[in-house]
């Protein structure tokens, strides 16, 4: 009886061949070579399906790197998306070139299980002024939520902290007035704010009420930085302007307007 050998087969060419070593039976080997698929149309099946699989995935790389429908407009919308986790609820510019930044509902952020979304805060800031990068080394480390700078006026930032930190018996929708007088919530948390104890430095305190809602102001020197405080859910914010020497002096009126526009909303 004859025996038959596969040497080897081609698996991903546009022609697979098997060259087969048989024994007529014999003694006698006799060499030759067939199709894997006698069938031309199986054969062309096959590569039909591997040139649609090869399309389908160029299809889908074009769609998430941006370049179908013109390489412009899908860049575009890439960089449109990442750009909406930096600065997307900045408003454009009123007459006097003044934007308001709102936080947007859908940004990420928090502070882990069981914690209920960030309520969204809104201030204005003049022309020039962006946002920046938050860093986990900065004073008030990761409950930094958002910063904004001018390189010739000044900065700001924003700290939402877990109010559960100060007092367990706030719930969740604790009250500024809860949590202390203005001198009490300045001693506690100005340092996280300026990085060391507040004593001695706090120039003047206010209070006031916005929509039902009460915050605390505090101007402190030095530094030179303007302290907005207020609760909402179960947390707390502080909205912190400041600037060197120079700059507060030079743009004082427009720094105190940039804290006096600081809303939760």
């Amino acid at each position: 009886m004859g025996t038959t050998t596969l040497l080897g087969c081609c698996s991903f060419s546009w022609r697979c061949n098997q060259k087969i070593i048989a024994s007529d039976g014999h003694g006698n080997w006799i060499s030759r070579t067939r199709a894997c698929c006698s069938d031309e149309n199986i054969c062309d099946g096959v590569l039909k399906r591997r040139t649609a699989l090869v399309s389908g995935v160029s299809l889908i790389s074009s769609a998430v790197l941006g370049f179908s429908g013109g390489a412009g407009q899908g860049l575009a919308a890439v960089k449109q998306g990442l750009l909406a986790g930096r600065v997307p609820g900045l408003s454009e510019p009123d007459e006097q070139g003044w934007r308001t930044y709102r936080r947007p509902d859908e940004k990420s952020g928090g502070h882990g299980v069981g914690w209920s979304p960030i309520i969204p805060y809104s201030f204005s800031v003049p022309p020039q002024w962006e946002e920046v990068p938050v860093s986990i080394a900065d004073l008030g480390g990761t409950e930094i939520d958002l910063r904004f700078a001018n390189s010739k006026q000044g900065r700001l930032f924003v700290i939402v902290a877990p109010v559960l930190r100060f007092a367990d018996n706030l719930g969740d929708d604790a009250k500024l007035e809860l949590i202390g007088p203005p001198d009490k919530v300045i001693s506690a948390f100005g340092p996280e704010v300026i990085g060391e104890n507040v004593e001695g430095k706090v120039l003047s305190m206010d209070v006031a009420q916005h929509s039902g809602r009460t915050y605390y102001q505090f101007e402190l020197e030095p530094p030179h930085v303007i302290i907005t405080a207020t609760a909402a859910g179960n947390r707390l914010y502080l909205f912190s302007v400041t600037a060197n020497g120079l700059q507060w002096k030079r743009n004082y009126k427009d720094l105190k307007k940039i804290a006096d526009s600081f809303r939760v909303v």
